[in-house]
């Protein structure tokens, strides 16, 4: 019975010691804010379908993994010679979305995201002060035979540098552009509750720091 007990308790401690470690195989390199990228005069301009464009989300703790989305308020992106040469895409933080829980539970955890419940205001987003976040296009470069969007992304006033693997289309009347899934360690934005990098004592209570994203945003001819 002993060594039972004991082999439960080191499957436990080394699944617990897996969830606590950071998923780094996707995560975006993350650095300082550069320089965004300018449109020419010669450039034309592309308009962000809000409806058809969207943010999924993924956040995971030990004991549970949470799903949803965000949607854009607005954003446009520039082509010229069939390339995207600028862009810049505002995120509506109120549009913070549960996908995975119904009823009370849902409702709880979008206002504890949001900081709309009242004592938990800066646990997360804060959507009061912080309404929006933006991202803002750099550059785009071929690494390794992959579509690498890079730019600046603004989250609760906070300013990074990420790059990530995307698949672009630039049609004649359209633009699509679909990241494959990456990841962010959320405390380089000053999102801290309950991360084990930031608070010590916290033993499984805690909520990992990548946030795995995937960006689907669809624009079309101003």
């Amino acid at each position: 019975m002993k060594k039972r007990i004991i082999q439960i308790n080191l499957f436990t401690l080394a699944l617990l010691a897996l969830i606590s470690c950071k998923n780094t195989e996707n995560e975006a390199e993350t650095g300082e804010a550069q320089a965004v990228a300018e449109a020419s005069e010669m450039s034309v301009t592309f308009n962000v379908n809000t409806e058809n464009s969207v943010i999924k989300w993924s956040g995971s703790k030990p004991t549970g993994t949470h799903t949803g989305t965000v949607m854009l308020s607005d954003g446009a992106v520039t082509v010229k010679d069939g390339k995207i040469e600028a862009g810049k895409f505002t995120i509506d933080m109120n549009t913070i979305t549960d996908t995975d829980l119904e009823g009370g539970m849902k409702d709880n955890l979008e206002a504890h995201l949001k900081g709309t419940a009242e004592g938990k205001e800066g646990d997360f987003f804060n959507v009061n002060e912080f309404p929006t976040a933006t991202f803002e296009l750099t550059g785009i470069q071929e690494v390794d035979g992959k579509t690498m969007m890079e730019g600046n992304l603004t989250l609760k006033g906070t300013t990074n540098h990420i790059s990530f693997p995307a698949t672009v289309k630039v049609g004649e009347d359209s633009v699509g552009i679909e990241s494959e899934t990456f990841s962010i360690d959320r405390t380089k934005w000053g999102v801290n509750f309950g991360s084990k990098s930031v608070f010590d004592n916290l033993g499984d209570k805690f909520i990992n720091d990548n946030i795995d994203l995937t960006f689907v945003l669809m624009a079309k001819k101003n």
